[in-house]
Formats: C-alpha cells, structure tokens, sequence
C-alpha cells in the first residue's frame, strides 16, 4: 500500500483478516503517505507495490505450532495466497494478526534484509525477530524496539474528514449540542444484555431531555435486540441511526465523530475508543457487562490523560488533547527505512 502505484516506499500490511486489527496497520501505511512523511522517502524506488492488504490464513498441521517452529511457513498457505507471498518483496511489511507472525519473522531473511519489519499489537514471540513492535500500551510489552501506544494507533485523512463533511453537513445544522453514540456489543470480555441496553436507553433519552442531539450507530457485534431498541428509540426522539448500508444508506460513523461536540463509546472495544480520543473532544466511555485487567489498563490510559471520562449521568464539556499515537508511531518508521536506504 502507498500513496502512488508508481514512486516511492512499497508497503505492504499483511493481515490474518481479523478487521479491527487489520484497521491499525492499514492506518499505520495510510499515515506513512501523508505528505510530510512520504516527501521524505520518496526517492525509494520499488517494484514491489500492492494497493490492498494480503490477507492469509494459514492451515494445519503447521498453525499448531509455534511460530519459531514451522519448517516452511509459505507452504502453510492456499496456493493463491503462497502466490501473493512472493519477491519482489516490499520496503515496509506490517504484520497484522497473531497468524501473521511466523511470516514476519521470516521476511527478514527472504529479503535479503531488504524489508523493514513491522509488527502491531503484541506477536508473542521475542520482540527482537522484528525491526519495530507497536503493541497497545496495556498489553504491558517493552523492549528496544517496541514503542508502545496509548490505545490503537487511528487516523483519518484530511481528504476523508472534508468527504464527510460534504457528504453530512445536514448534521450541523441540527439543533442543540451534537453527540455521537458509538454502541459496540458482544466480545471476548464484554457483553451488551438485555437489562443492559435498557439501561444505556435510559441513559440516552436523559441526554436527549438535555435537549442533547443524539447521532447514534451500532457496530457488527451489537445484538439484535440492541439494535431494536436503540432504532425504536432513534425514530421516537428524531434521533440520527445508524446500522447498515442496506438499511440506512452511506455510513456516517466518521461525520458523527467529526462533526459531533461530545462522544459516547462503549467500553468494550479499543479501535473504537481510541478513534473517539483522535479527534480532541470528550469522551465518555459506557459501561458493559463484562471485564479484563486489560481492558481496565485501557481505560485507564485514556482517563488519565483526561481524554475520557465514565458516563455518570451528566454531560460536561472539557477540552482534551487529541490523542494520535499513530504520528510518532509512522515518524519512527521512516526515520528507520531512511536508516536502512539513505539518500544517495
């Protein structure tokens, strides 16, 4: 992935497919083309360019084992996937997704040192098999080369902001203060029950009594009867809902978060509250069913800073600091592949 199929850095975000971790790294290469950055290592030429991520999925017997361990990795993969594996291999590789790791660890080495490697999130293995880690701060990994961050690392561009903009700007004009209602659902950690959605309805019509514009959208893990309740609820109050494509038409999700002067989040997903921290305005976060020491170091990490605060029943105004890790995280990775390609 890059800025240009033609110059410049190849970049290449492989994926095990899983969506919310494959979003963290596409972000990363998406901020790598902002211009400040790609104006300083364009003179990279490649013939390696891909403008989607890989997705693999790897098969048994070889994912039984650990990674350091699989005799011959490409082989693991469908022949379709073993062809997209292939030299020319790329400046960049961010590996996303535990299945990724035993060819992260590898590319290295089929590279002839070629490849800069990046690995998201925490890769279980010894962080040194990797040029960078970027893991999420409470997953509590350091090392030389790992640069924690605080949540996920999010982005959104300058041309998507404006897109949005055109494409809602009927939300503006709406009466009274905005807030943007982020509902995730049921996870490893969390659940969204039914007593439970009754009471963040009742949550929400108390902030709508404020006389509080409520845009609210509804994520793939929210239960079915959640998204009745909130749509039913959406329709009573005049509110904004937002489910699907299918049924409401283009997604606002990143107008509601622009455009919006407050945010709600559910607890139970770190992307989520950390594209809601990106944009330097309140963030109450909303209580679920369901916890973990990580998720509890997560929001910690956010309340600390003063970004976030937990939705007690009233709706202040407060102004944070915007949260975007992703920069520092994008400006070491340049100042590395710069390392290893300098100007001639």
């Amino acid at each position: 992935m890059s800025s240009s199929a033609a110059v410049g850095p190849s970049i290449w975000v492989v994926s095990d497919g899983r969506a919310g971790i494959e979003r963290q790294a596409v972000a990363i290469a998406h901020a790598l083309g902002e211009f400040q950055r790609w104006s300083q290592i364009s003179y990279i030429s490649s013939d390696a360019h891909k403008s989607a991520p890989v997705r693999i999925s790897p098969q048994p017997p070889q994912l039984w084992l650990p990674p350091n361990l699989w005799p011959a990795p490409l082989m693991a993969l469908p022949k379709a996937q073993r062809r997209e594996l292939n030299a020319p291999w790329p400046d960049i590789w961010i590996g996303s997704g535990r299945r990724s790791v035993p060819y992260s660890m590898r590319v290295k080495k089929w590279s002839a040192g070629k490849t800069l490697v990046v690995q998201t999130q925490d890769p279980k293995v010894d962080p040194s098999h990797f040029d960078l880690v970027i893991p999420p701060e409470h997953d509590q990994l350091s090392g030389p080369n790992v640069m924690p961050t605080v949540g996920a690392p999010a982005y959104f561009s300058t041309g998507d902001l404006e897109q949005a903009a055109l494409s809602f700007g009927d939300l503006t004009s709406e009466p009274g203060r905005k807030a943007a209602i982020i509902i995730g659902g049921t996870s490893k950690t969390h659940s969204l029950s039914e007593n439970r959605a009754k009471e963040l309805e009742q949550d929400l019509r108390g902030l709508a009594a404020q006389g509080i514009r409520l845009w609210i959208t509804v994520s793939r893990r929210t239960p079915e009867h959640a998204r009745i309740r909130f749509r039913s609820m959406a329709e009573e109050l005049g509110a904004r809902f937002w489910e699907s494509e299918t049924t409401d038409g283009p997604n606002p999700y990143l107008a509601f978060l622009s455009l919006s002067e407050l945010i709600f989040v559910t607890e139970d997903s770190a992307n989520m509250i950390s594209e809601a921290a990106w944009f330097g305005k309140p963030v109450y976060l909303l209580k679920l069913a369901g916890s973990s020491a990580k998720f509890d170091r997560l929001h910690k990490s956010f309340t600390n800073q003063g970004v976030a605060r937990w939705y007690d029943g009233k709706a202040e105004h407060w102004a944070p600091d915007p949260v975007r890790e992703i920069d520092r995280a994008a400006d070491e990775i340049v100042r590395l592949l710069i390392a290893k390609h300098p100007k001639p």
